[in-house]
């Protein structure tokens, strides 16, 4: 092996001129190798740059909680709405497969409830029993009316079906949650077959069945986008936009269209009105309601509203963190990382929850006090209401958020003032209630007076209490509230970082 001397360079040999270089491929290399240095010497200033932009960036984390169908979903999307409009606009059209799943689901609920009730029988004799003898239920017979709507509404079974793996990505096979009484607000069982291609094709269900989604690339948006080109590029934002474009007409729009007069009749129907009443079904409170909205929704132009796609209903599980900028136009926070994160809220995900309270610079947590005459979708024997409680007093006690403000939304004020004025009492289901008046200005006040005290008895270091009365479906309130509690947010997030 050849000895190098001692002082060696073996880069001097690489930067040395090549040997028998002209005078004019000197200048040549020396100015490549000038530009090269400039080059490098601005990459290093770009990310100098935007280390320093980072810094200098304010990143808000905001985390919801609360259990399922508390209206967790819906609030992102009230945030998305009011901060980032233009990408909220733009998806719009992507939220059309789901309302028509939504109103697919609707009819699909009604039509169990009549399969499951008695067909229509003649008369029986005076001396053998008398109509007063029957139970509410068996005296209601399907008429023959009925039987004919669902023959011409059988069509919507394909549809069902064919939205349903319009949404769910292929790689995603399991994604099936029982859609219990909870979800319809009331008791439905009755088996139904899906197609072949759904399940194994021997099995039948007892029970409805919600779909649902999981975050991540595959997500269903990012699988529709590919249906709808235009919804990347922010349109189509109106009727004309989405007309001119031609991606308004699709199957499962044309067979809603075709079927919309026979829902309607189903829908206004008094021995299908009456049934539900009967069985405690409540479509009317239950998320994702677009039956008092048919011809609009199923016009063959139909564009979902900004309404619309807050009202929809596509349940989502596991965890999931949205990442925003907020937008010019949405306020003097512009330039301001929103990273909101949406946790799944069923029992079997509530232990997920904690890895996500460090760092977190707020905390949403939804309770809807308009449950508290249901019970939970996994444990029949567990009121919804007092579990929102139990949940309240562990994020409450949790030591990890001790220096983290807490938010209260008592939630679906709106359909907690419906059942008050029908006349369902709520010192019926919480004893503690009284009789204190039955209305929602009074209920309101005394919720919010128990989370209010659950709050200061149970939070390790003293801390105001933020405590909302909301329905967040109506945007014009929810629009106050949220900027509420952004301005709060932020200048708590200021004060941490000593910019303030």
């Amino acid at each position: 092996m050849p000895k190098h001397p001692h002082n060696h360079d073996p880069l001097d040999e690489l930067l040395r001129p090549p040997q028998g270089e002209t005078e004019e491929d000197r200048v040549i290399r020396l100015a490549q190798e000038a530009e090269a240095r400039r080059r490098s010497q601005a990459i290093d200033e770009s990310i100098k740059a935007e280390r320093i932009e980072q810094k200098k960036k304010s990143v808000v984390r905001l985390l919801l909680l609360g259990q399922s169908e508390s209206g967790k979903s819906t609030t992102l999307r009230h945030f998305q709405r009011l901060y980032t409009p233009s990408a909220f606009r733009a998806e719009r059209i992507l939220w059309r497969s789901v309302i028509q799943l939504n109103v697919v689901r609707s009819v699909r609920t009604i039509l169990d409830a009549v399969s499951t009730a008695r067909p229509p029988l003649p008369p029986p004799p005076s001396d053998i029993q008398s109509p007063a003898e029957e139970s509410e239920d068996d005296a209601l017979s399907v008429p023959h009316d009925i039987d004919l709507l669902k023959m011409r509404l059988s069509p919507l079974h394909h549809v069902e079906a064919l939205l349903i793996a319009k949404l769910i990505p292929p790689s995603q096979d399991d994604t099936w949650a029982p859609m219990t009484a909870s979800s319809a607000g009331g008791t439905l069982v009755s088996p139904y077959h899906y197609p072949a291609y759904y399940h194994r094709p021997d099995q039948r269900w007892h029970h409805s069945q919600e779909v649902f989604v999981r975050p991540g690339a595959t997500s269903w948006k990012g699988v529709l986008a590919k249906s709808f080109p235009c919804a990347t590029s922010g349109r189509p934002n109106s009727i004309d936009d989405a007309s001119s474009t031609g991606v308004t007409r699709d199957e499962a729009q044309q067979v809603l269209h075709a079927c919309c007069g026979d829902i309607i009749s189903l829908w206004n129907n008094h021995f299908v009105r009456q049934l539900l009443t009967t069985r405690k079904i409540r479509l009317e409170e239950a998320p994702g309601f677009f039956l008092n909205d048919l011809q609009r929704v199923t016009a063959l132009n139909y564009i979902p509203s900004d309404d619309d796609v807050l009202r929809a209903r596509l349940k989502t599980v596991g965890v999931s963190e949205y990442r925003c900028e907020m937008e010019a136009s949405a306020g003097r926070e512009h330039g301001t990382e929103w990273r909101i994160v949406d946790v799944g809220g069923s029992r079997s995900q509530v232990a997920t929850w904690v890895p996500f309270f460090d760092d977190v610079d707020a905390i949403i947590f939804l309770a809807p006090i308009s449950a508290f005459d249901q019970v939970l979708s996994e444990d029949r024997t567990v009121n919804r209401l007092e579990d929102s409680v139990l949940l309240w007093k562990a994020i409450c006690s949790n030591k990890l958020l001790a220096n983290v403000d807490l938010v209260l939304f008592l939630n679906k004020c709106d359909i907690l003032e419906a059942k008050l004025k029908s006349g369902i009492r709520l010192a019926k289901y919480v004893r503690s209630y009284g009789d204190r008046a039955n209305d929602l200005e009074t209920a309101c006040k005394y919720f919010r007076s128990k989370f209010s005290a659950i709050h200061r008895e149970y939070s390790p270091l003293p801390r105001k209490f933020y405590g909302f009365c909301t329905s967040v479906t109506d945007t014009t309130t929810t629009a106050g509230i949220l900027a509420s509690v952004r301005d709060m947010v932020v200048r708590r997030h200021l004060k941490q970082s000593r910019l303030m």
